[in-house]
Formats: structure tokens, sequence, C-alpha cells
């Protein structure tokens, strides 16, 4: 047997190394956090026709986190929402909630997740209950099937009920609850069985102000009382203003953070700052805000000048046309 030439062992080597390299890069990418999802994407196909949900979507959650989503209708909010439920699988990259990796589950194995590692609230009202059960036994339901003795479950229904201060609704059904009540209980439902990771998908969607405030409360107290980690959709600026982070989602992928924290005034009020950030993802791409490409025409190409603290970034136009000066005229951005 004839050994291989140096030059192919030194290309194998190569290879290899770049291999190694990748994967190392592709594991310790979210380390520590609650949620990874690495270059994520979903496709649907139906009839000949291919929707791109997720395109390569990048965002990572902290264990302890109350994180606010929002991103106009067909952004992929939901679809992302889904696959972190349980309920759909990526279609490439991968999904990865309390080092779970969700796209390799099997179908028992999923089922367990979606009873213990994550809790889900809709925005129907009506989808949240069964109808026909008291507060109390909703909020016992999945407590049984994870196999919770009587007393203790009980136990557990009551103590949710009376944190999230509808402990007088444990006795009723849905249908002689206010909508608020309703939401309550079913945010009571999704923690029984001590989730990592509670979802909320426009809660508050049909409710008044007032009653969304009351409901947005409850998400804060499962968030700062019981530990869960809070991520919420939501068009409600309400709620995505109380936040301390809200992670935009355009065309499938994150393309923004909005990032808040308190200060004090001179005169020593508490002032909320809020700072809007673009996201850069792994691959290395930005999503300009739409109402900056279309101010400066940018379409198709850009040029871009690397600057001593920051990168300018000019539209592109063809000679002849009025435009700003040049990155080689200009060192503003």
């Amino acid at each position: 047997m004839t050994s291989p030439p140096d030059n192919a062992i030194v290309a194998a080597g190569g290879i290899a190394e770049l291999g190694a390299e990748a994967a190392g890069a592709r594991t310790s990418y979210g380390e520590g956090a609650l949620v990874v999802c690495d270059q994520v994407v979903r496709i649907y196909t139906g009839e000949g026709i291919e929707v791109q949900a997720l395109q390569g979507l990048d965002l990572l959650i902290g264990a302890g986190e109350l994180i606010a989503m929002v991103g106009a209708s067909g952004s992929g909010k939901s679809t992302l929402m889904n696959i972190l439920a349980g309920l759909d699988t990526p279609t490439a990259g991968r999904v990865r909630v309390a080092g779970q990796d969700l796209g390799a589950l099997s179908a028992k194995e999923r089922l367990i997740y979606r009873r213990q590692r994550v809790g889900f609230v809709w925005q129907q009202t009506s989808r949240n209950l069964l109808p026909y059960l008291t507060a109390k036994q909703n909020v016992t339901t999945p407590l049984r099937f994870s196999g919770w003795r009587r007393r203790l479950r009980e136990e557990r229904a009551m103590e949710l009920l009376d944190i999230l201060g509808i402990a007088h609704c444990a006795n009723r059904v849905p249908s002689r609850m206010s909508g608020g009540e309703q939401q309550r209980t079913a945010i009571a439902t999704a923690l029984a069985n001590e989730p990592q990771l509670l979802l909320a998908d426009e809660p508050t969607g049909e409710l008044d102000s007032s009653t969304a405030q009351d409901v947005f409360a409850a998400l804060q107290t499962a968030n700062t009382e019981l530990g869960a980690t809070v991520l919420v959709v939501t068009h409600d600026p309400a709620v995505s203003h109380q936040v301390q982070r809200t992670v935009a989602i355009r065309d499938g992928r994150t393309s923004s953070e909005t990032l808040r924290h308190d200060t004090a005034d001179e005169l020593g009020n508490t002032v909320r700052q809020a700072v809007e950030y673009a996201v850069l993802d792994r691959a290395g791409r930005v999503q300009l805000p739409r109402e900056m490409t279309e101010r400066h025409q940018m379409r198709d190409r850009v040029r871009l000048r690397s600057l001593d603290d920051h990168i300018g970034v000019w539209p592109d136009r063809p000679a002849g046309l009025d435009r700003p000066a040049s990155p080689e005229q200009d060192g503003a951005a």
C-alpha cells in the first residue's frame, strides 16, 4: 500500500483543524445561557410554496431574564416561540434550552420537556384553560400528569394562585372569571411544574390597559419571586417599555435590541434610560433600520470604511448623481 503524499496529509490535517475550530466555536457559543438559538432556520413548504419563517436567527437568553420580543406580523416571532415550546423543530441550526438540544429530542423526550422545562401562555384565554375545571383544578392538572401526590398538588396550586393574587378564583370555572383573572390562572397553570422558561405569546392582547398591567405584573412576579425566565411576545408598548431588554425580530432574524437601565438625575429622581442597538449576528450581518436605508437611498450595495472608532457606511450611487461625500472624501460616518 502506498502512503499518501505529504501535501495530502497537510490538507487533511488543515481540514480537520478547521472542522475542530468550527465545532469548538459552535459548542462555546452561548455557554452558560439558558436559551441558545444558534443560526436557526425554519422553512415551511406546501403546494409548491416555500416560506422561510426564520433565516439564521441567533439569540441568547440568560437564566433569570425577563425579555420582551417585538416584530411585525410574519417576522418569525410565533415560529420561534413554537420551537422554544417544543411544538415545532428547526429546519437547520440548533436550539438549546437548559442544556437540552431540542432538535435531537425523541417524541417522548419532547413531551417530558413540554411538561417540565417550559410553560406557555397563549393570547386567547380560551386556549389556556379547560372550561369545565376550576382555577385550582386547572393548575393541578399538569401536576397530576407529573405524578405529584394529591395533597402536594393542591398546596402547590393554592400557593401559585395566592402569589398571583387570584386565590379567590380557586373554585371558579373560567366563565366566572374576568379576562385578567383567566390569564393569571393560565400563568399559574404554566408555572405548576416549576419550569425554567415561561413563554407568553401576546398575553395582554385581548385585555384593556388596566387589566393588561395586572397580567404583566403577574409575569414579573413569576420572574422575580418564582425564579422563571420569561420571554413575552407583545405589541403593547406599556409592556415592552417596562422590561430591561427588548428584542426586535425582522424578516426571520433578530434585528435590534433595546437595553434599559435606571439612573438618577441631578435632583435624585429615578430616570429610565433606553439605548437601541443593532444586532451583529455570528455571520457579521447587521440589519440596518429601514427608515435609515430609505432616507439615504441605500439599495443592493453599500460602501464601508473602517475608521478610528467605528465603521462608516455610504450608499453606492452611479457616477454623476448628486451624492454625499464618499469614504475617500469624508472621514465621518
